[in-house]
């Protein structure tokens, strides 16, 4: 934001300086002193801010945003009175406006009021816009929670009902499995997963279709690279082997195959999830469940990694492929 707000300021100076002269060695003159003076005035105003910014966040936003207005005001006005014996602005009597230093001190005041109050403007909006994203996400995970578990109830239980009476250990381990799986189905919005997490999830959910499926469904896991600390949204893994199952294992007559695998580089976590397709004459056309799996994992991947994560989706020749590329560490912002 400091950058941000430091290159925003440059801009601005040369815009000003832009519209003040009539030539461009004048221009020149005029250019560095007034982008140095923007630059320190946003300098000691994020310097100043910065360390209030706990106490603002206890407040009204709208009083905050007043608040932190006066400040970059206060900040000015000490700059304004300043500069001319600090800065070269005195050096040159062409840098000065025609009224001199009190001239220059009123013109700074209207200048910055002008540019904090737009700029507390669009960290308002930017705020409400975040809010807003985030009750997007917990909604769509509400969504998917809603979703997950009469389809989880109904085929976990099938399948665990075919082997209580002839294996009663494995139907002890698929009871554990659906319990560990609607027990993350109940975990709140708010809460943050990893990567471990969501891999152990995966797999017991395979564990659990795997029995109902036999030879039809074969699984190849490669992720002993990845850094299971990861932070993810909870449920981000499992309705993407579910949907593999779902558009491509269980319509197909062949044995399928169901491949989570991952790479870490850069800082960067790369996860795919690729599955086998069923052949043209076995196409399932239900597709509206996978696109609103997908549509959840973006929005809510969206939400935790703001403009640092992507969810592709692609299609190949007998293949479907997603991938979750997200950074790690993470700070949240």
């Amino acid at each position: 934001m400091v950058v941000a707000l430091i290159l925003a300021s440059a801009l601005v100076s040369l815009a000003l300086t832009l519209a003040a002269v009539r030539t461009l060695d004048a221009f020149w003159a005029h250019l560095g002193p007034t982008s140095l003076y923007a630059i320190l005035v946003v300098i000691i105003s994020a310097i100043v801010l910065c360390p209030l910014g706990p106490a603002l966040r206890r407040l009204d936003d709208r009083l905050a945003a007043v608040l932190a207005w006066l400040v970059v005001l206060a900040v000015t006005a000490l700059a304004a009175w300043l500069a001319p014996h600090a800065l070269p602005l005195g050096a040159d009597s062409r840098l000065m406006p025609a009224e001199g230093a009190s001239g220059f001190f009123v013109r700074s005041m209207g200048i910055s009021a002008v540019f904090a109050a737009l700029l507390m403007r669009y960290l308002y909006l930017d705020h409400l816009w975040r809010l807003q994203v985030e009750a997007e996400a917990e909604a769509r995970f509400q969504k998917l929670q809603a979703r997950i578990r009469p389809h989880f109830l109904f085929n976990s239980l099938n399948t665990i009902a075919n082997v209580i009476q002839t294996d009663p250990d494995l139907a002890e381990e698929l009871l554990q499995d659906m319990a560990d799986l609607f027990r993350a189905s109940l975990a709140k919005p708010a809460e943050v997963s990893n990567l471990t997490d969501e891999l152990v999830l995966a797999a017991r959910y395979l564990h659990l279709e795997k029995q109902r499926l036999g030879d039809r469904l074969n699984l190849e896991w490669d992720v002993e690279d990845l850094p299971g600390s990861a932070a993810l949204p909870p449920l981000t893994l499992q309705p993407l082997v579910e949907n593999a199952i779902y558009h491509g294992i269980q319509p197909s007559k062949q044995p399928g195959l169901i491949r989570i695998s991952g790479v870490y580089q850069g800082g960067i976590v790369n996860l795919c999830v690729r599955n086998t397709l069923p052949g043209p004459d076995e196409t399932n056309r239900h597709t509206e469940g996978n696109r609103m799996a997908l549509d959840n994992i973006r929005q809510r991947m969206a939400a935790m990694f703001p403009g640092a994560a992507e969810v592709l989706a692609s299609r190949g020749e007998g293949d479907y492929q997603i991938r979750l590329i997200f950074p790690y560490p993470w700070r949240q912002r």
